[in-house]
Protein backbone atom coordinates (compact mmCIF):
# COMPACT_ATOMS: atom_id res chain seq x y z
CA UNK A 1 0.00 0.00 0.00
CA UNK A 2 1.14 3.31 -0.69
CA UNK A 3 -0.18 6.93 -0.19
CA UNK A 4 -0.50 9.67 -2.87
CA UNK A 5 -0.34 13.69 -2.34
CA UNK A 6 -3.27 13.83 -1.02
CA UNK A 7 -2.22 11.19 1.56
CA UNK A 8 -4.93 8.52 0.35
CA UNK A 9 -3.85 4.89 0.29
CA UNK A 10 -3.77 2.68 -2.93
CA UNK A 11 -3.46 -0.40 -2.50
CA UNK A 12 -1.32 -2.55 -4.49
CA UNK A 13 -3.98 -3.88 -6.93
CA UNK A 14 -5.03 -0.35 -7.57
CA UNK A 15 -1.51 0.54 -8.89
CA UNK A 16 -1.17 -2.76 -11.01
CA UNK A 17 -4.52 -1.84 -12.64
CA UNK A 18 -3.18 1.61 -13.45
CA UNK A 19 0.01 0.51 -14.89
CA UNK A 20 -1.62 -1.37 -17.90
CA UNK A 21 -3.48 1.35 -19.09
CA UNK A 22 -0.86 2.22 -22.24
CA UNK A 23 -1.45 -1.98 -22.76
CA UNK A 24 1.90 -4.42 -23.36
CA UNK A 25 4.01 -4.23 -27.13
CA UNK A 26 6.49 -2.44 -28.84
CA UNK A 27 6.08 0.92 -30.42
CA UNK A 28 4.88 -0.49 -33.43
CA UNK A 29 1.90 -2.21 -31.69
CA UNK A 30 -0.05 -2.66 -28.25
CA UNK A 31 -1.56 -5.98 -26.77
CA UNK A 32 -4.01 -6.32 -24.39
CA UNK A 33 -1.99 -8.95 -22.08
CA UNK A 34 2.22 -9.33 -21.94
CA UNK A 35 1.93 -12.54 -23.00
CA UNK A 36 -0.87 -12.31 -25.85
CA UNK A 37 -0.78 -15.03 -28.34
CA UNK A 38 -3.44 -13.92 -30.41
CA UNK A 39 -2.84 -14.60 -34.09
CA UNK A 40 -5.19 -14.62 -37.12
CA UNK A 41 -2.96 -15.28 -40.13
CA UNK A 42 -4.82 -13.71 -43.46
CA UNK A 43 -7.28 -12.07 -41.32
CA UNK A 44 -9.23 -10.16 -44.42
CA UNK A 45 -11.88 -7.23 -43.23
CA UNK A 46 -15.50 -8.48 -43.15
CA UNK A 47 -17.37 -5.32 -43.82
CA UNK A 48 -20.75 -4.91 -44.20
CA UNK A 49 -20.75 -5.26 -47.86
CA UNK A 50 -19.33 -8.31 -47.61
CA UNK A 51 -21.87 -9.05 -44.50
CA UNK A 52 -24.76 -8.55 -47.00
CA UNK A 53 -23.33 -10.74 -49.34
CA UNK A 54 -22.82 -13.64 -47.01
CA UNK A 55 -26.59 -13.00 -46.08
CA UNK A 56 -27.63 -13.22 -49.45
CA UNK A 57 -25.78 -16.66 -50.23
CA UNK A 58 -26.84 -18.43 -47.00
CA UNK A 59 -29.98 -16.97 -45.30
CA UNK A 60 -33.10 -18.71 -46.04
CA UNK A 61 -35.76 -17.89 -48.67
CA UNK A 62 -38.31 -15.20 -47.14
CA UNK A 63 -35.55 -13.87 -44.21
CA UNK A 64 -35.09 -10.22 -44.13
CA UNK A 65 -32.08 -9.40 -45.74
CA UNK A 66 -29.66 -5.73 -44.56
CA UNK A 67 -29.65 -3.33 -47.39
CA UNK A 68 -27.15 -0.38 -47.55
CA UNK A 69 -28.79 1.93 -44.76
CA UNK A 70 -31.68 0.62 -44.46
CA UNK A 71 -35.30 1.35 -44.82
CA UNK A 72 -35.61 4.44 -42.14
CA UNK A 73 -37.70 7.51 -41.82
CA UNK A 74 -34.79 9.96 -42.40
CA UNK A 75 -32.06 8.57 -44.82
CA UNK A 76 -28.40 8.16 -43.45
CA UNK A 77 -25.41 7.01 -44.83
CA UNK A 78 -24.49 3.14 -44.99
CA UNK A 79 -22.14 2.57 -42.24
CA UNK A 80 -19.15 0.91 -43.69
CA UNK A 81 -18.22 -2.04 -41.32
CA UNK A 82 -21.91 -2.77 -40.12
CA UNK A 83 -25.48 -3.68 -41.46
CA UNK A 84 -28.35 -1.31 -41.20
CA UNK A 85 -30.05 -3.98 -38.24
CA UNK A 86 -26.20 -4.28 -36.72
CA UNK A 87 -26.68 -0.49 -36.14
CA UNK A 88 -30.21 -0.74 -34.86
CA UNK A 89 -29.22 -3.47 -32.20
CA UNK A 90 -26.47 -1.04 -31.05
CA UNK A 91 -28.79 2.05 -30.76
CA UNK A 92 -31.16 0.21 -28.91
CA UNK A 93 -28.14 -1.24 -26.40
CA UNK A 94 -26.98 1.72 -26.03
CA UNK A 95 -30.37 3.86 -25.55
CA UNK A 96 -31.54 5.16 -22.40
CA UNK A 97 -34.73 3.02 -22.94
CA UNK A 98 -33.19 -0.04 -22.87
CA UNK A 99 -31.21 0.71 -19.50
CA UNK A 100 -33.79 2.15 -17.83
CA UNK A 101 -35.82 -1.02 -18.33
CA UNK A 102 -33.33 -2.33 -15.70
CA UNK A 103 -35.22 -0.25 -13.36
CA UNK A 104 -38.56 -1.46 -14.34
CA UNK A 105 -41.01 -4.11 -13.24
CA UNK A 106 -41.24 -7.91 -15.40
CA UNK A 107 -43.99 -9.29 -12.95
CA UNK A 108 -42.89 -8.32 -9.38
CA UNK A 109 -41.94 -4.23 -8.34
CA UNK A 110 -38.66 -4.05 -6.42
CA UNK A 111 -37.31 -7.50 -7.33
CA UNK A 112 -34.69 -9.15 -5.52
CA UNK A 113 -31.40 -9.77 -6.50
CA UNK A 114 -32.61 -13.06 -8.67
CA UNK A 115 -36.09 -11.94 -9.98
CA UNK A 116 -36.61 -10.44 -13.36
CA UNK A 117 -36.57 -7.12 -14.45
CA UNK A 118 -37.79 -5.95 -18.18
CA UNK A 119 -34.42 -6.07 -19.11
CA UNK A 120 -33.71 -9.17 -18.08
CA UNK A 121 -36.42 -10.50 -19.65
CA UNK A 122 -35.43 -8.60 -22.68
CA UNK A 123 -32.10 -10.08 -22.77
CA UNK A 124 -33.74 -13.89 -22.25
CA UNK A 125 -35.86 -13.17 -25.33
CA UNK A 126 -33.08 -12.23 -27.20
CA UNK A 127 -31.68 -15.56 -26.35
CA UNK A 128 -34.67 -17.45 -27.33
CA UNK A 129 -35.69 -15.13 -30.67
CA UNK A 130 -31.65 -16.04 -32.19
CA UNK A 131 -31.92 -19.79 -31.13
CA UNK A 132 -35.19 -19.92 -33.35
CA UNK A 133 -33.64 -17.49 -36.08
CA UNK A 134 -30.46 -19.05 -36.26
CA UNK A 135 -32.36 -22.64 -36.67
CA UNK A 136 -34.10 -21.74 -39.29
CA UNK A 137 -31.43 -19.44 -41.04
CA UNK A 138 -33.43 -15.85 -40.87
CA UNK A 139 -32.03 -13.01 -39.86
CA UNK A 140 -30.57 -13.76 -36.40
CA UNK A 141 -29.52 -10.02 -36.16
CA UNK A 142 -32.69 -8.51 -36.98
CA UNK A 143 -34.58 -10.34 -34.34
CA UNK A 144 -32.12 -9.93 -31.94
CA UNK A 145 -32.85 -5.99 -32.45
CA UNK A 146 -36.20 -6.36 -32.08
CA UNK A 147 -36.12 -8.68 -29.14
CA UNK A 148 -33.92 -6.38 -27.26
CA UNK A 149 -36.36 -2.89 -27.98
CA UNK A 150 -39.59 -4.63 -27.45
CA UNK A 151 -40.87 -3.56 -24.00
CA UNK A 152 -39.11 -0.41 -24.30
CA UNK A 153 -42.27 1.36 -24.35
CA UNK A 154 -43.71 -0.37 -20.71
CA UNK A 155 -44.20 2.18 -18.06
CA UNK A 156 -43.30 1.37 -14.49
CA UNK A 157 -44.56 -1.17 -12.92
CA UNK A 158 -45.43 -3.93 -15.34
CA UNK A 159 -48.55 -4.19 -17.60
CA UNK A 160 -50.72 -1.85 -14.97
CA UNK A 161 -49.06 1.14 -16.56
CA UNK A 162 -50.86 0.54 -19.35
CA UNK A 163 -53.97 0.56 -17.71
CA UNK A 164 -53.10 3.81 -15.98
CA UNK A 165 -52.33 5.44 -19.00
CA UNK A 166 -55.11 3.97 -21.34
CA UNK A 167 -57.33 6.62 -19.44
CA UNK A 168 -55.38 9.51 -20.97
CA UNK A 169 -54.83 8.54 -24.67
CA UNK A 170 -57.73 8.77 -26.91
CA UNK A 171 -56.11 5.70 -29.05
CA UNK A 172 -54.73 3.71 -25.67
CA UNK A 173 -51.36 3.12 -24.30
CA UNK A 174 -49.97 -0.11 -25.94
CA UNK A 175 -46.56 -0.50 -25.12
CA UNK A 176 -45.77 -1.94 -28.04
CA UNK A 177 -46.68 0.83 -30.57
CA UNK A 178 -45.69 3.50 -27.59
CA UNK A 179 -42.31 2.01 -28.07
CA UNK A 180 -41.90 2.20 -31.62
CA UNK A 181 -43.35 5.50 -32.16
CA UNK A 182 -42.79 7.25 -29.38
CA UNK A 183 -39.77 5.92 -27.20
CA UNK A 184 -37.22 4.92 -29.37
CA UNK A 185 -38.32 7.01 -32.65
CA UNK A 186 -35.77 9.23 -32.03
CA UNK A 187 -33.01 6.83 -33.03
CA UNK A 188 -34.31 6.70 -36.19
CA UNK A 189 -34.36 2.76 -36.25
CA UNK A 190 -34.79 0.45 -39.96
CA UNK A 191 -38.76 0.37 -40.72
CA UNK A 192 -38.56 -3.64 -40.50
CA UNK A 193 -36.82 -3.42 -36.68
CA UNK A 194 -39.76 -0.77 -35.71
CA UNK A 195 -42.45 -2.85 -37.20
CA UNK A 196 -41.26 -5.85 -34.96
CA UNK A 197 -41.54 -4.06 -32.24
CA UNK A 198 -45.19 -2.29 -32.84
CA UNK A 199 -46.64 -5.68 -33.64
CA UNK A 200 -45.00 -8.42 -31.03
CA UNK A 201 -47.96 -8.81 -28.78
CA UNK A 202 -50.29 -11.56 -30.10
CA UNK A 203 -53.25 -9.34 -30.08
CA UNK A 204 -51.94 -6.71 -32.78
CA UNK A 205 -51.04 -7.49 -36.74
CA UNK A 206 -48.90 -9.72 -37.55
CA UNK A 207 -45.45 -8.12 -37.76
CA UNK A 208 -44.33 -7.77 -41.56
CA UNK A 209 -40.89 -9.94 -41.63
CA UNK A 210 -40.80 -13.41 -40.08
CA UNK A 211 -37.87 -12.52 -37.77
CA UNK A 212 -40.80 -10.41 -36.20
CA UNK A 213 -42.95 -13.24 -35.88
CA UNK A 214 -40.04 -15.08 -34.30
CA UNK A 215 -39.70 -12.46 -31.70
CA UNK A 216 -43.79 -12.76 -30.95
CA UNK A 217 -43.41 -16.68 -30.37
CA UNK A 218 -39.75 -15.74 -28.37
CA UNK A 219 -41.54 -13.58 -25.96
CA UNK A 220 -43.99 -15.67 -24.94
CA UNK A 221 -41.88 -18.31 -24.50
CA UNK A 222 -39.18 -16.70 -22.31
CA UNK A 223 -41.90 -14.92 -20.20
CA UNK A 224 -44.05 -18.36 -19.80
CA UNK A 225 -41.03 -19.83 -18.80
CA UNK A 226 -39.27 -17.16 -16.24
CA UNK A 227 -42.04 -15.96 -14.65
CA UNK A 228 -42.93 -19.33 -13.23
CA UNK A 229 -39.36 -20.11 -12.40
CA UNK A 230 -39.29 -16.59 -10.34
CA UNK A 231 -42.63 -17.48 -8.78
CA UNK A 232 -40.86 -20.56 -7.81
CA UNK A 233 -37.81 -19.36 -6.50
CA UNK A 234 -40.32 -16.39 -4.60
CA UNK A 235 -42.75 -19.09 -2.76
CA UNK A 236 -45.75 -18.39 -4.58
CA UNK A 237 -45.98 -21.49 -6.37
CA UNK A 238 -44.21 -24.52 -6.32
CA UNK A 239 -42.94 -26.87 -9.70
CA UNK A 240 -45.37 -29.99 -8.49
CA UNK A 241 -48.30 -27.23 -8.77
CA UNK A 242 -47.95 -27.48 -12.69
CA UNK A 243 -50.45 -29.69 -13.86
CA UNK A 244 -48.84 -33.03 -14.84
CA UNK A 245 -49.98 -33.50 -18.32
CA UNK A 246 -48.94 -30.01 -19.36
CA UNK A 247 -45.45 -31.10 -17.64
CA UNK A 248 -45.14 -33.59 -19.47
CA UNK A 249 -45.24 -32.00 -22.72
CA UNK A 250 -42.97 -29.11 -21.59
CA UNK A 251 -41.19 -29.67 -18.43
CA UNK A 252 -41.56 -28.12 -14.88
CA UNK A 253 -38.21 -26.42 -15.19
CA UNK A 254 -37.04 -22.78 -17.67
CA UNK A 255 -34.29 -25.04 -19.41
CA UNK A 256 -36.32 -27.96 -20.27
CA UNK A 257 -39.39 -25.64 -20.94
CA UNK A 258 -37.12 -23.41 -23.38
CA UNK A 259 -35.41 -26.09 -25.03
CA UNK A 260 -38.96 -27.69 -26.17
CA UNK A 261 -40.42 -24.90 -27.02
CA UNK A 262 -38.03 -23.57 -29.08
CA UNK A 263 -36.85 -27.17 -31.01
CA UNK A 264 -41.08 -27.09 -31.54
CA UNK A 265 -41.14 -23.62 -33.23
CA UNK A 266 -37.91 -25.05 -35.40
CA UNK A 267 -39.53 -28.14 -36.21
CA UNK A 268 -42.65 -26.59 -36.95
CA UNK A 269 -41.47 -24.09 -39.18
CA UNK A 270 -38.72 -26.08 -41.54
CA UNK A 271 -41.83 -29.27 -41.89
CA UNK A 272 -44.38 -25.94 -42.71
CA UNK A 273 -42.53 -22.85 -44.31
CA UNK A 274 -44.76 -21.09 -41.41
CA UNK A 275 -43.64 -19.57 -38.48
CA UNK A 276 -45.53 -21.72 -35.68
CA UNK A 277 -45.87 -24.41 -33.46
CA UNK A 278 -47.40 -28.00 -33.55
CA UNK A 279 -50.92 -28.48 -31.47
CA UNK A 280 -49.48 -30.36 -29.08
CA UNK A 281 -46.82 -27.80 -27.88
CA UNK A 282 -48.49 -24.70 -28.64
CA UNK A 283 -51.34 -26.27 -26.15
CA UNK A 284 -48.65 -26.88 -23.72
CA UNK A 285 -47.54 -23.68 -24.19
CA UNK A 286 -51.30 -21.71 -23.66
CA UNK A 287 -52.06 -24.10 -20.49
CA UNK A 288 -48.37 -22.77 -18.95
CA UNK A 289 -49.58 -19.41 -19.20
CA UNK A 290 -53.28 -19.65 -18.27
CA UNK A 291 -51.70 -21.61 -15.37
CA UNK A 292 -48.89 -18.48 -15.07
CA UNK A 293 -52.74 -15.93 -15.59
CA UNK A 294 -54.47 -17.95 -12.82
CA UNK A 295 -51.74 -18.28 -9.77
CA UNK A 296 -49.34 -15.27 -10.31
CA UNK A 297 -50.72 -12.44 -12.29
CA UNK A 298 -54.16 -12.60 -11.03
CA UNK A 299 -53.56 -13.66 -7.63
CA UNK A 300 -54.89 -10.99 -4.89
CA UNK A 301 -51.37 -9.74 -3.81
CA UNK A 302 -51.01 -9.24 -7.78
CA UNK A 303 -54.00 -7.28 -8.57
CA UNK A 304 -53.76 -5.10 -5.24
CA UNK A 305 -49.72 -4.24 -6.75
CA UNK A 306 -51.30 -3.23 -9.95
CA UNK A 307 -54.15 -1.61 -8.62
CA UNK A 308 -51.15 0.39 -6.55
CA UNK A 309 -49.10 1.35 -9.57
CA UNK A 310 -52.11 2.74 -11.30
CA UNK A 311 -53.00 4.95 -8.64
CA UNK A 312 -49.63 5.92 -8.33
CA UNK A 313 -48.96 7.16 -12.64
CA UNK A 314 -52.44 8.39 -12.82
CA UNK A 315 -51.70 10.76 -9.78
CA UNK A 316 -47.92 11.48 -11.52
CA UNK A 317 -49.63 12.35 -14.93
CA UNK A 318 -52.19 14.43 -13.47
CA UNK A 319 -49.35 16.37 -11.26
CA UNK A 320 -47.37 17.19 -14.64
CA UNK A 321 -50.36 17.77 -16.82
CA UNK A 322 -51.19 20.66 -14.78
CA UNK A 323 -47.40 21.49 -14.01
CA UNK A 324 -45.85 20.84 -17.39
CA UNK A 325 -43.06 23.19 -17.04
CA UNK A 326 -41.88 20.79 -13.83
CA UNK A 327 -41.49 18.40 -17.03
CA UNK A 328 -37.03 18.42 -17.20
CA UNK A 329 -37.67 18.97 -21.02
CA UNK A 330 -38.87 21.98 -23.23
CA UNK A 331 -42.68 21.29 -23.04
CA UNK A 332 -44.36 24.66 -24.97
CA UNK A 333 -47.91 23.83 -23.45
CA UNK A 334 -50.86 24.74 -21.58
CA UNK A 335 -51.63 23.68 -18.36
CA UNK A 336 -54.45 20.67 -18.12
CA UNK A 337 -54.47 20.57 -22.26
CA UNK A 338 -54.43 17.68 -24.16
CA UNK A 339 -50.87 18.31 -25.69
CA UNK A 340 -50.01 18.85 -21.50
CA UNK A 341 -51.25 15.16 -21.01
CA UNK A 342 -49.53 13.82 -23.86
CA UNK A 343 -46.55 14.60 -22.40
CA UNK A 344 -47.17 14.21 -18.89
CA UNK A 345 -47.80 10.32 -20.09
CA UNK A 346 -44.50 10.38 -22.41
CA UNK A 347 -42.42 11.70 -19.00
CA UNK A 348 -44.23 9.05 -16.60
CA UNK A 349 -44.39 6.21 -18.98
CA UNK A 350 -40.39 7.06 -19.04
CA UNK A 351 -39.91 6.31 -15.29
CA UNK A 352 -38.40 3.31 -13.69
CA UNK A 353 -40.40 2.23 -10.57
CA UNK A 354 -38.40 3.67 -8.42
CA UNK A 355 -38.17 6.84 -9.29
CA UNK A 356 -41.79 6.51 -10.09
CA UNK A 357 -42.80 5.94 -6.85
CA UNK A 358 -39.98 8.09 -4.85
CA UNK A 359 -41.77 11.22 -7.03
CA UNK A 360 -45.28 10.37 -5.97
CA UNK A 361 -43.66 10.75 -2.18
CA UNK A 362 -42.06 13.41 -3.17
CA UNK A 363 -44.53 15.45 -4.87
CA UNK A 364 -47.76 14.42 -4.23
CA UNK A 365 -47.08 13.64 -0.50
CA UNK A 366 -48.05 9.83 -1.47
CA UNK A 367 -48.25 7.49 2.03
CA UNK A 368 -45.43 5.40 1.24
CA UNK A 369 -47.45 2.52 2.59
CA UNK A 370 -49.71 2.52 -0.11
CA UNK A 371 -46.82 2.56 -2.58
CA UNK A 372 -46.53 -0.77 -4.16
CA UNK A 373 -45.05 -3.18 -2.79
CA UNK A 374 -42.96 -6.47 -3.58
CA UNK A 375 -42.60 -10.17 -2.69
CA UNK A 376 -42.13 -9.82 1.54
Amino acid sequence: MVSDDNNLVLSDRTIQWAATMAGHGTDDMVHAHRDSTGFVPGAVVVDRVVREELEAATLSEGATLSRGAGNRAREEEPDAERTCFERDRDRIVHSTAFRRLAGKTQVVVHPSDHERTRLTHALEVAQVATSIARGIGVNVVLAEAIALGHDCGHGPGGHASEDAFDHYLGEGYDHGPWGADVVLAPLNLCAETLDGIRHHSWSNPAPTTVEGEIVSWADRIAYCAHDLEDAIAAGIVTESDLPAEVAEVCGRDRRTQLSRFIRAVIATTVETGRIGMDSTMAGALAALRKFNYDRIYTRPASLAQSDAVVRVLRGLVEYYAAEPVQIPWPVEVDPGTDPAVRAAVTYVAGMTDRFAFDSAVRLLDWPVDQLPKGID
